[in-house]
């Protein structure tokens, strides 16, 4: 991928989430003297990728996730292993599987996914078939939920990424590339820039674009991070539930995250007492072992969400590109955006972005700022 040249050697990236430290590190390695302004500092604390489980789950992300997602998935999955192959320090990412469990009492709710799933599956090239699990393929599977689930859904090929070690990773990359500079607590927007022929703006600026676009809206998420060293589970696991889809993302050294919360607010305040109740109770109803845990992070954060909760490439203007509306998918579909978004950069066919069902006008792609209308 990006093998297609660029039309200019300058470019300042605004926003260094995620998303924006993939572009800059991208654009750099291909020639370009890329400046990032950031309006946090160099620890991502106010990025929304800081606060997520980094799993890579498109067909168990289908469960609320269109297709056009599912295939974005599917093109990532097999990115993040070439991306992480050219960072400085080495990044914790597992393809095993994702597991899907439930209690007796939520069986219908569980049919009901996996009649999700299988849609998914009729309308979507490439994915591995999920395997149904009687309690002794699951327990051979999962060793440690034994005699605890009695049936289950085994997606291969799924995977996860330790998201902490990737933010850090792509800062270490980038400090250590001399086309890069780094300006932190630096917020700045599009309009602080007018970019001639030579030169590019890529707004990644995720929430901090609501200015300029309007349509963004935080989705709230809660998660939980502890350290059980009772607990062996191997790859992320799902709970069935009828008002909440809980998550448990094993780490490495005995770290899981947790979450299941999805709130339409932009509310940043700390979480609240019954959402982490239900949290930690359902952790504990999948394995007992979490009940002597330690509680070593409670944080919220809010995703960067457009109306029709998908990701979305824009030209604000001749030569500036924004890149938003990640939603809960960022990790999972990150790779297949940068790489759709290159090929807009390149002034190539935007066939990912079509691949992908992702409008973009390419009319104000380049030109002088004196057509604009």
């Amino acid at each position: 991928m990006n093998a297609a040249p660029l039309p200019f050697r300058q470019a300042h990236v605004l926003g260094a989430g995620l998303m924006g430290r993939l572009v800059a590190l991208t654009l750099a390695r291909a020639g370009c003297e890329v400046s990032v302004h950031d309006a946090g500092g160099p620890e991502a604390d106010q990025a929304a990728a800081r606060v997520a489980a980094a799993m890579l789950a498109p067909l168990a992300e289908s469960a609320v996730a269109p297709p056009a997602l599912v295939r974005m998935g599917l093109h990532s999955l097999a990115r993040w292993p070439q991306l992480l192959a050219v960072l400085p320090q080495p990044v914790f990412f597992q393809q095993a599987g994702t597991l899907i469990v439930w209690h007796r009492q939520d069986a219908a709710e569980a049919e009901r996914l996996a009649g999700t799933l299988r849609r998914t599956q009729a309308s979507v090239d490439g994915l591995p078939p999920m395997q149904a699990l009687d309690a002794p393929a699951l327990a051979a599977l999962e060793p440690a939920l034994t005699g605890r689930f009695m049936r289950g859904w085994w997606l291969p090929g799924e995977g996860q990424l330790d998201n902490r070690g990737l933010l850090d990773a792509l800062r270490a990359a980038l400090e250590a590339d001399t086309r890069v500079t780094l300006h932190w607590h630096s917020p700045r927007s599009p309009d602080d820039f007018a970019p001639g022929p030579d030169a590019r703006v890529i707004d990644c600026r995720g929430l901090g674009a609501r200015t300029e676009w309007p349509q963004l809206r935080g989705v709230r998420g809660e998660v939980i991070r502890v350290h059980a060293p009772d607990v062996e589970l191997h790859r992320p696991t799902r709970l069935v539930h009828p008002r909440y889809p809980l998550y448990i993302a094993p780490k490495p050294d005995h770290l899981f995250v947790i979450g299941a919360t999805e709130i339409e607010s932009q509310d940043l305040s700390p979480a609240s007492v019954r959402s982490t109740m239900e949290l930690l109770s359902a952790a504990y109803a999948v394995h007992p072992g979490f009940g002597e845990a330690r509680i070593v992070e409670i944080a919220t954060q809010c995703r960067p969400t457009l109306p029709d909760n998908r990701p979305a490439l824009r030209w604000r203007r001749p030569r500036v590109l924004q890149i938003n509306g990640l939603y809960r998918h960022g990790f999972m579909i990150a790779p297949a955006l940068l790489d759709a978004a290159w090929q807009c950069l390149a002034d190539d066919a935007p066939t990912l972005a079509r691949d992908f069902e992702i409008d973009i006008d390419t009319d104000l792609r380049c030109g002088d700022e004196e057509t604009e209308t």
